[in-house]
């Protein structure tokens, strides 16, 4: 019985945890909002126990603050935490594809690395969920949906990130991608056309996975990362 509760309550933690989190995505709960371990409990319907190891789980991944007096707020981050964001994600996945794409043997074919290939070589039925993915983040892209658009960005970043065969990489590039879009949000929903900032180049880079073409990858990469940042130029000029 005591296991069984265990992971009844480790259970309950994940999905408030998870639940809080899809509320700051949509924008409903924005930015220095402040609430308590109280209200939380009384709008889910639970116990304050799972509800407080969720809301420190969440303060961990930098979503949140805690104060001592006042309870919990959404984070707040700025133009230059998101800038720091894009360089962090730029520098590590540019480091882990040239880093394979140098340890191809000389006369070996494109994609080959000394007797194994690039991991992202994972080809055929391995792709086809994220290929959908792609898909269905760019039509929501070019559409303006965000609610459509960073669920399946979210699942899109996290299959791909698992081509990198180091799960401390991949959860590290899918926490900042969920920060990313924190900062994004509020934003994009006030920003009258907001596709207009909306990436839409998730097929292009599932095209480069498929060839094996690191060049390719981090052509896609970095073109993304430059896209951001001229965001980031952007919404500074405007509050100028």
């Amino acid at each position: 019985m005591p296991a069984s509760g265990a992971v009844t309550r480790n259970t309950l933690r994940q999905q408030i945890a998870d639940a809080l989190r899809d509320e700051v995505l949509a924008g409903r709960l924005q930015p220095g909002q402040e609430f308590t371990v109280k209200q939380i409990a009384e709008q889910y319907g639970v116990s304050a126990t799972p509800v407080r190891e969720a809301l420190v789980d969440l303060c961990a991944q930098g979503l949140l603050d805690s104060d001592q007096h006042k309870g919990f707020r959404v984070h707040q981050f700025s133009v230059d935490d998101y800038r720091g964001m894009v360089e962090a994600r730029a520098l590590i996945v540019d480091g882990v594809f040239r880093r394979l794409a140098d340890r191809r043997p000389a006369g070996a074919e494109d994609g080959e690395r000394g007797g194994r290939s690039l991991p992202a070589r994972a080809r055929g039925a391995a792709l086809v969920p994220v290929r959908r993915w792609a898909e269905e983040a760019v039509r929501a892209a070019r559409a303006g949906d965000l609610d459509i658009l960073i669920g399946y960005d979210l699942r899109f970043w996290r299959e791909i990130g698992g081509f990198l065969d180091n799960h401390y990489i991949a959860d590290f590039l899918h926490r900042l991608r969920v920060q990313a879009w924190v900062f994004a949000v509020p934003y994009l929903r006030s920003d009258g056309k907001p596709r207009e900032w909306l990436w839409s180049g998730h097929e292009d880079l599932v095209d480069a996975v498929v060839l094996a073409d690191p060049d390719a990858v981090i052509a896609v990469i970095d073109a993304y990362n430059a896209h951001s940042l001229r965001w980031a130029d952007h919404l500074e000029r405007a509050r100028r």
